[in-house]
């Protein structure tokens, strides 16, 4: 599986916002915020990276499986922009690689010992509790 995914720009809907919070004189001119919409299962990413996107539990993925991400930490649109896809290709480069396999693991003998060991302990503490000498 490639681990290099590439997201198509024509595949993601970007729209430019005013940005929130405080500001100076071009706060309420400028829209220098940016909206990206990112429809998974109409995207162009293989099948498993697909349901692996949409089995993720992040609050940026809608119930219809499109991504929203909203970048306003730069001044400038450009950079919110490369801002907004970064964190796109992010998130899709997290669920690239599929998980691996749980090998599942056998106590060892030694260490079975020690758990019984300690419950003989605790029992006999617990038995001793309500006698009176």
């Amino acid at each position: 599986m490639n681990s290099r995914l590439v997201i198509q720009e024509h595949e993601a809907e970007v729209t430019a916002i005013r940005a929130q919070g405080a500001g100076g004189q071009n706060v309420n001119k400028v829209s220098s915020a940016i909206h990206l919409r990112f429809d998974v299962m109409a995207s162009s990413l293989p099948e498993e990276v697909k349901e692996r996107l949409m089995c993720l539990s992040d609050q940026r993925i809608t119930q219809e499986g499109v991504v929203v991400i909203k970048s306003q930490e730069h001044r400038s649109q450009d950079m919110n922009r490369i801002e907004a896809f970064a964190r796109l290709h992010d998130l899709v480069q997290s669920v690239a690689k599929p998980p691996k396999k749980r090998k599942p693991t056998k106590p060892t003998y030694a260490s079975k010992l020690r758990r019984l060991d300690s419950k003989k302990k605790t029992s006999a503490i617990k038995s001793n509790r309500g006698r009176v000498l």
